[in-house]
Order: C-alpha cells, then structure tokens, then sequence
C-alpha cells in the first residue's frame, strides 16, 4: 500500500472526526441555547403570571378597602352620635336630680320655718324609730 494514500486516508478520517465534533458540539450548543430559551421564556411567563395575580389581588383588597371604609366611618358617626346623645342625657338626669333635691330642701326648709312645732315633734318621732331599729338589731345579734 501507499503510504501516502495511508496519511491521506488518516487525514480524511480526522476532518471527519473533527467534523462530526464539530456538528455534535454545535448541535449540543444549540440545544442548549434553545433549553435556555425555553427557560427564559417559562421564567417571563411564569413572572408575568405571576405579577397579573399580585396585581388582580391588589385590586380585590382596595375594593374590600373601599367598601368596608365607608362602613367603618358609619359605624364611627354613629358611635359618635350615640356617645354625644349619652352624655346629654346623663347631664339632663343630672341637672333633673339636682332641681329635685333643691325644690325638697327648699320645702322642707319652708315647712320646719312654717310649722316648727310639728317638725320637731317628726324629728322626734324619726330618731325614736331609728333608735329602736338599732336596739331590736342588736337584740337580735345577741
């Protein structure tokens, strides 16, 4: 044989070889790139998804916000109103109290300087009874 032709043949395996390589290795760039890709692509999509929900979810809360708040500064007036409404009618019975009080003392006052007989006779009468309640409850105790 030729060893010429010998070299030559060796020569031509090792470009083929090398270029099978060289194909391989392009192919498995490509694929890859193209899985990149597709990851990239999943990773917007999935991101993009995902934005959309946040943003959907943003929304249903400031429509729960909206609704409750009016509901809430309702709820605050009427507290409000009913706090106000209260204390106006605690100060009324107060004030009502206080004139009951005045118009008794004023009639008491009248009827001892009217009958000062009769009002020391009730004053009497008044500490008897209260003396004897206390003597029966100590009686009782003992």
């Amino acid at each position: 044989m030729n060893p010429n032709k010998n070299e030559k043949s060796e020569k031509s395996a090792q470009n083929m070889a090398q270029d099978a390589t060289q194909k391989a290795a392009d192919a498995a760039r490509d694929a890859a790139d193209s899985v990149a890709s597709s990851a990239d692509r999943a990773v917007k999509s999935t991101r993009a998804m995902a934005n959309e929900a946040l943003d959907k979810a943003e929304e249903g809360m400031q429509q729960v916000k909206d609704t409750i708040d009016p509901m809430i500064d309702d709820l605050a007036a009427r507290a409000q109103e009913f706090a106000t409404r209260s204390i106006n009618y605690a100060a009324e019975a107060s004030e009502r109290a206080r004139r009951q009080f005045n118009e008794a003392a004023d009639a008491t006052c009248r009827y001892v300087s009217d009958q000062p007989g009769r009002s020391m006779l009730l004053a009497a009468a008044a500490g008897a009874a209260l003396a004897m309640a206390v003597m029966l409850t100590r009686r009782s105790d003992r």
